[in-house]
């Protein structure tokens, strides 16, 4: 079986796509991965900031199950954050590797303005205030 391997214009073996990918995949891991802390920095501070803004009430509804709640849905927002994997992969598969060097950035800045605004309605209906 083989595929087309449009940059060479020649069918490529299983094992070339293979390959091709692992590539693709390692270099995602490369880029995407040490930014995770970023995004993770950014939603414990909107989480810490409403705890803090709604002193003395955030602090009396904290409980196990809030605690339990708030490590459901950071390890959520990092099953989302893989989303991003995908999308790597299927634009570098595509041709436009150069182009994408530019618009990792923006990626990363905008999945992580929205992970914080969900994060900021989450906290706000669990911790009150604002």
């Amino acid at each position: 079986m083989t595929d087309y391997d449009p940059s060479s214009h020649a069918p490529a073996t299983v094992a070339g796509f293979i390959s091709r990918t692992a590539g693709h995949v390692a270099d995602a891991l490369r880029y995407w991965e040490p930014r995770r802390i970023i995004f993770n920095a950014v939603l414990a501070a909107v989480v810490f900031g409403h705890l803090l803004a709604g002193l003395p009430e955030s602090m009396a509804r904290l409980s196990v199950n809030v605690l339990l709640g708030f490590f459901f849905l950071g390890v959520l927002a990092n099953v989302c954050y893989c989303a991003v994997y995908v999308v790597d992969v299927f634009v570098r598969f595509s041709g436009l590797r150069e182009a994408w060097a530019k618009w990792r950035v923006a990626i990363l800045l905008v999945g992580t303005a929205f992970a914080a605004v969900i994060a900021h309605f989450f906290c706000t209906n669990i911790l009150g205030g604002w």
